[in-house]
């Protein structure tokens, strides 16, 4: 079976997966595309032999789309996924899966009522091997119960456009999911910590961060957040347990020795640091799609529970309280308590 995709957001992330879903992964094949911009949406859907559709609600009713990708602006994300659960459809979308928690928790209740799960959201961490190779690991009692989490995000810069505020929205937010997958627990508490900054970066930016979270078992967690660090794009995770560690490998990269030193490359961004990762998950959903499988990543509650999250941290943020997650309890249809 060709799984055939319609995708609502032509923008560079949308150009990407449609790159991605062309030459990368088979059994997909793009055929319908729609964007705010008609002129963009047609460069990208050309080159695939894709057509353009006029509104996404367009693109989800047409009979050639098997399963929808959303890659436009954030605050449509939640109208574009609920279509697409109206229409019985499979559908990813992109992070975030809303921008509020009442439009994520309206994606909830309708995933609900439909049944079945259709929604998948980008989360991309899930599927990078080292991470993997951690969550096995942990879930094996190797190091035996967690009690600290150690990370780092780190990029060289980020544009004048960046807001303290995206530290949490959409840089930490990866590590959000990627922890409370990897712990199989829930944060319960955030605070933010700025220690002196860089001299690095735009004089409105508070960088770097130090966050701290809390989880539901009692887990500490530590994450710095420095977007300037000027040297590559350094992605950090130790956890460690009562019996051990486990700590995420850096990529490999072949090591040279000349003039006196032996040296490594550090990848520059996040496109080639996680390239197998976007990969491996879109292949999955899209097999996943054409055995008639619900998806199995990221969920809409995932979503919902990322979006509460990064809000309170940023809430801690402007703050300086520890603040309390308060997140609804998960229901049984997301594998909560019945």
């Amino acid at each position: 079976m060709t799984v055939r995709v319609g995708v609502i957001g032509a923008g560079w992330i949308g150009h990407e997966h449609i790159r991605r879903l062309t030459h990368t992964v088979t059994g997909a094949r793009v055929t319908a595309v729609t964007d705010i911009d008609a002129a963009r949406a047609e460069e990208a859907a050309a080159p695939v032999g894709a057509r353009v559709c006029a509104s996404g609600a367009e693109l989800v009713a047409a009979h050639d789309v098997d399963a929808v990708l959303v890659t436009s602006w954030g605050p449509t994300h939640a109208e574009h996924v609920l279509t697409a659960i109206a229409a019985g459809k499979p559908v990813f979308c992109e992070k975030p899966l809303a921008t509020t928690a009442e439009d994520c928790l309206r994606i909830v209740e309708a995933e609900t009522a439909h049944g079945r799960r259709l929604v998948q959201v980008g989360f991309m961490r899930r599927y990078d091997a080292g991470y993997r190779e951690m969550k096995q690991v942990i879930d094996a009692g190797r190091i035996g119960e967690p009690l600290i989490v150690h990370c780092a995000h780190r990029n060289p810069t980020v544009p004048e456009s960046y807001t303290s505020a995206m530290a949490a929205l959409d840089t930490a937010v990866h590590e959000v999911d990627v922890l409370r997958w990897l712990l199989d627990d829930e944060i319960v508490s955030t605070q933010v910590l700025t220690p002196r900054a860089t001299s690095k970066r735009f004089a409105h930016l508070r960088d770097p961060q130090i966050m701290l979270f809390e989880t539901a078992k009692g887990v500490r967690i530590d994450l710095e957040v420095f977007v300037n660090c000027q040297y590559g794009y350094d992605i950090q995770c130790e956890a460690v347990g009562e019996e051990g560690l486990v700590r995420l490998p850096d990529p490999a990269t072949v090591g040279v020795r000349t003039a006196g030193r032996h040296s490594t490359d550090v990848f520059t961004d996040w496109v080639g640091r996680f390239r197998d990762a976007f990969d491996t998950e879109f292949r999955e959903w899209i097999a996943g799609i054409a055995a008639g499988d619900e998806p199995t990543g990221p969920s809409s509650w995932d979503g919902y529970a990322a979006t509460v999250i990064t809000a309170a941290t940023v809430e801690a943020l402007e703050s300086g309280r520890v603040v309390a997650t308060d997140l609804k309890p998960r229901p049984a249809f997301y594998g909560g308590a019945a």
